[in-house]
């Protein structure tokens, strides 16, 4: 008996409350679970089931699927590039009310993993862009799509990371997609396109891959991608400029660092034959410490520059070469896709 006040006495006087919630919990509780069907529900009349015909693929698996989300009320969906990489610009969109529409492939970009479609209808209810650049790791965010096929699923997470990087690839080409946003938030096969969106009911992503377990990636929607959405409706395509070469960020020799002030630059480890590159005397070693008057660091500065705006126009590069400073002129070409 007198152990059992001991213990009494420890954990103190029986709380009446002490296995209910407290207010505060359940409020907490309330509103978590608030925002997120708020946020579903709204979004939900938006996200379309997708239905890709594999035109290369003949019997079991020759039909794929993804998701997709209005951005516009006369028609136009966004998705995820590789869910209509073989599509034969055809598929067909099903949205919450019933409808499943035939859509156009209207625009694809590999090298940020995003696509345009076109369905043809002038009442869709078009998403909110949001802009990635205002999330911060911790916050909630909602992930709406159709993994494995079941339309309208809803999981929900935290942004777990930011400024995670995403290499793509076209044929020749490779380029790193920036700010990937990492989630928690479940997301399985089918999940490819849908919508990555935060507590305000805005896109701020478009999911994009698994990367494991509790991992998933998005694409962020941010000023970069919405140039490359606005270049796909208009255009079909994203116009890039190409220079040939591949290198990567190195800090520079004390003494040229100190001459120029800055710590790094781009060393050229390859130079593609018969490239803008090749043609201006671009060497492997040379080091760019700046291009078109901007600072070069690292491969993601001299990706930011290549634009459709440099496409045949003459560039200034300043060049470090065995330890001498020196400066090229070169004349970006298209990047052909």
């Amino acid at each position: 008996m007198a152990t059992l006040h001991r213990i009494d006495a420890l954990l103190g006087p029986e709380d009446p409350d002490r296995r209910a919630q407290s207010p505060s919990d359940a409020e907490a509780l309330d509103a978590y679970s608030r925002v997120v069907t708020e946020v579903a529900r709204g979004l939900a009349p938006s996200v379309a089931s997708l239905r890709v015909a594999h035109g290369r693929r003949r019997g079991p698996g020759a039909v794929g699927g993804g998701s997709g989300v209005a951005i516009t009320p006369d028609g136009f969906v966004l998705t995820s590039a590789h869910v209509v990489a073989d599509s034969g610009r055809l598929g067909s969109a099903r949205f919450a009310d019933g409808r499943e529409l035939q859509f156009t492939v209207v625009g694809r970009d590999t090298l940020s993993d995003l696509a345009v479609l076109r369905v043809d209808a002038g009442d869709l209810r078009p998403a909110t862009l949001g802009d990635a650049e205002r999330l911060a790791v911790g916050q909630l965010v909602v992930a709406i799509g159709s993994p494995y096929g079941f339309a309208g699923s809803v999981t929900a997470g935290v942004v777990s990371a930011l400024g995670r990087s995403l290499p793509t690839r076209s044929r020749a080409a490779t380029r790193i997609v920036e700010s990937v946003i990492q989630t928690d938030a479940a997301l399985n096969p089918g999940n490819s396109g849908g919508a990555l969106v935060d507590g305000r009911g805005e896109v701020i992503g478009i999911n994009t891959a698994v990367a494991g377990v509790g991992l998933g990636l998005a694409v962020p929607i941010n000023e970069a991608t919405r140039k490359i959405l606005g270049a796909l409706m208009r255009e079909g395509r994203v116009r890039r400029a190409y220079l040939g070469i591949a290198g990567g960020g190195r800090p520079l020799p004390p003494r040229v660092a100190r001459e120029l002030g800055r710590r790094r630059g781009v060393e050229v480890v390859e130079v593609v034959a018969g490239s803008p590159a090749d043609r201006a005397g671009v060497r492997p070693e040379d080091v760019i410490v700046t291009l078109d008057g901007a600072a070069i660091e690292d491969a993601d500065d001299l990706q930011r520059l290549m634009d459709a705006d440099r496409i045949a126009t003459p560039i200034a590069a300043r060049v470090v070469r065995e330890g001498r400073e020196l400066t090229i002129e070169l004349v970006p070409a298209e990047l052909e896709g």
